[in-house]
């Protein structure tokens, strides 16, 4: 595990942090660094440490104009794969579901994965690999 000055951390909004927390571990091979139902978690894959906040975390309370934080988007954390095709299949396999099929590009391949909550997490294959 890296230090944590040396991690980049990213927040996602949630609604089930356990339901998060069991898709990032079990589906993406996350691991869990603080678990904190049903306010927050974090979990870390390498210099990758993602903030589950749940809506009764602080970050899921109202903004001074009353609008509340909530998932889904379009702002996305970036996973590079070795093997897109079979990653894709292993995960449709374990039932995840995608906003879209496979594209190619210049630079490579891609796919967007949903989380429980509605969060975009890329799954990027380099067209070098």
């Amino acid at each position: 595990m890296a230090h944590p000055n040396d991690m980049v951390s990213v927040r996602y909004m949630v609604d089930d942090v356990e339901a998060a927390v069991a898709f990032y571990t079990k589906t993406l091979g996350f691991e869990v660094l603080t678990s904190f139902p049903p306010a927050f978690a974090d979990v870390a894959r390498g210099n990758l440490r993602l903030l589950l906040s749940g809506p009764k975390s602080s970050a899921g309370r109202p903004m001074p104009d009353g609008e509340t934080p909530v998932p889904g988007g379009w702002n996305r954390i970036h996973l590079i794969v070795d093997d897109i095709a079979a990653e894709v299949a292993r995960l449709k396999a374990a039932g995840a579901q995608f906003r879209n099929e496979i594209l190619s590009g210049p630079g490579g391949q891609q796919i967007l994965l949903l989380d429980p909550a509605g969060n975009v997490v890329e799954l990027f294959q380099p067209a070098n690999r």
